[in-house]
């Protein structure tokens, strides 16, 4: 299970922008309304001021030395431990040399002393942590984690008032290798990684994202903070540590109380764990929500529920397995008599499994069929209802199904499988052989394995394969991107060149338009 929004984790591979501040200015006394009072304070200031001015290093180094010295004497023997504009200045001369720890403090000193001056030591702040954090976006493109983790803890300890730096660094454990145990012993600042209290990485990336929920209290991180409260389940679901991964999407739902993603999840464990009373209610809850649900978020509780519904017992085994038993009684039985007592055993384990399945797979199908009133044109969406459809002996729907995912993914033998058997369920021969015919001649298979919407776009993944014994000729796909209605918003031509016996190439089609939903696909 990923984490979501975990978007495959990763969602906000991008740089902060600065905020306009003293880097990019003349140098400002401070906004609030606090003087230096004192000679020491005084001489302080005038030092960070010439430091920040001058066009010299030396000089700057001379300036920096100053500042320190009279600032810190200040704070020390010179009584000014008080004096909310000592540890104001102090702190600017801890961003100007870049030592975030010291920076914290003094200006954590200020704002007590001064809470006036809140805001404005928060545009320093601020201006501190986007360098800091820009350089652990790039230590993570460039595959160094350590330096990146290392850059994230120093941005999230200078400014705390944006979810980015915790949502990364959460990410980042999520997505590490847990070190040898041995580690516990022979080095365990290492093994721990983060804190001797978060004893793995998957305890050291909840502890992130419920930062991030913190620092996502401005309104304009709504979304941000909602999945982070998610990600904070999804995170002991994927560790399999499902009773704080029930207690997680409690707190999550207690938020949200009508996230059919979150209910979904929930449902999901609480049948893993035996709780099917409480999972079937919270199932049939996500079709209560689904008129303020996203297709999106419908199609990922209706697969959350399939996942989550028992495979069907293998009775042939069980056959075989009662046969044995009973041909090694005393006197032997006949084939007639060990039919009789080991073919009710077998259909008994079957009754049983569709009292318990069946009603899930009717509620899956409902919740694509919601989904699907919202995107008709989800080409997963519709492949799976087929295939609900057809365990549920919905045979009037298969049918119909399967011919509207032909139409969006024709050259795939999954798809002309799904059509196939629609054609064989209304006893129709002749057109089982035509389209498992079709199946057998495409000159490549399509498969699309991933499609990512977002708000500017859309990028599509897949791969183009020869499994005819002969080398492919070349050809030309034509890719339609589709909005929720149907429309072509944008379309993008991929060129298939002539692949050998066996062989597979990968593709990846990208549009910049906005509104898609969904996509299609025809040759030539």
């Amino acid at each position: 299970m990923s984490v979501q929004r975990f978007s495959g984790l990763l969602g906000w591979m991008c740089t902060a922008g600065a905020a306009p501040l003293a880097a990019q200015a003349p140098w400002l006394p401070a906004a609030c309304d606090i003087k230096p009072g004192h000679q020491l304070v005084n001489s302080g200031m005038q030092s960070l001021r010439s430091a920040f001015s001058t066009k010299f290093a030396d000089q700057k180094t001379k300036d920096l030395k100053d500042a320190e010295r009279s600032l810190t004497q200040a704070v020390t023997s010179g009584k000014q431990e008080k004096n909310p504009a000592a540890w104001y200045y102090l702190g600017r001369y801890y961003l100007m040399v870049h030592d975030v720890a010291g920076a914290d403090s003094a200006l954590s000193k200020a704002v007590a002393l001064a809470p006036a001056c809140k805001e404005d030591i928060g545009l320093y702040r601020r201006n501190e942590w986007v360098g800091v954090f820009n350089a652990g976006v790039q230590a993570w493109q460039g595959g160094q984690t350590d330096s990146a983790i290392a850059s994230f803890r120093r941005a999230n300890q200078i400014y705390q008032a944006e979810p980015m730096g915790f949502v990364y660094i959460a990410n980042l454990f999520v997505s590490r290798e847990e070190p040898d145990s041995a580690g516990k012993k022979t080095d365990a600042a290492k093994y721990h990684m983060d804190s001797v209290v978060y004893a793995t990485h998957m305890d050291s990336a909840v502890k992130y994202f419920r930062l991030a929920v913190g620092a996502a209290s401005d309104p304009k991180y709504a979304r941000d903070r909602k999945d982070a409260l998610f990600n904070v389940a999804r995170v002991y679901h994927s560790a399999k540590r499902y009773d704080e991964a029930i207690a997680a999407y409690r707190e999550y739902l207690a938020a949200y109380p009508g996230d059919v993603s979150g209910m979904a999840s929930l449902a999901g464990l609480y049948g893993l764990t035996g709780k099917r009373d409480s999972a079937m209610a919270l199932y049939g809850r996500v079709l209560e929500h689904a008129d303020s649900a996203s297709a999106d978020d419908l199609f990922t509780a209706a697969g959350s529920m399939l996942g989550a519904i028992p495979n069907s017992p293998d009775t042939a085994v069980m056959d075989a397995d009662c046969g044995k038993a009973a041909k090694k009684k005393t006197p032997a039985l006949t084939a007639r008599q060990v039919a009789a007592r080991c073919a009710p055993a077998a259909a008994d384990t079957m009754r049983k499994y569709h009292v318990l399945a069946d009603p899930q797979y009717a509620l899956v199908a409902k919740t694509y069929q919601a989904g699907l009133a919202k995107n008709p044109y989800s080409r997963d969406a519709l492949y799976n209802l087929a295939g609900v459809s057809y365990l549920i002996g919905d045979s009037a729907n298969v049918l119909p199904l399967a011919q509207r995912l032909y139409a969006l993914d024709p050259m795939n033998r999954s798809t002309l499988a799904k059509l196939a058997g629609g054609w064989q369920l209304k006893g129709k021969k002749d057109s089982v052989l035509y389209y498992l015919t079709i199946a057998d001649s495409l000159p490549v298979e399509i498969t699309v394995s991933s499609f990512t919407p977002t708000e500017k776009g859309a990028t599509l993944d897949g791969q183009m394969t020869n499994f005819r014994p002969k080398p492919s000729a070349p050809l030309k796909i034509t890719f339609d991107f589709l909005d929720a209605k149907g429309n072509v918003v944008a379309t993008q031509t991929q060129d298939v060149p002539a692949l050998e016996p066996s062989a597979s190439q990968g593709f990846n089609v990208k549009v910049e338009q906005a509104g898609v939903a969904a996509w299609r696909y025809k040759r030539g």
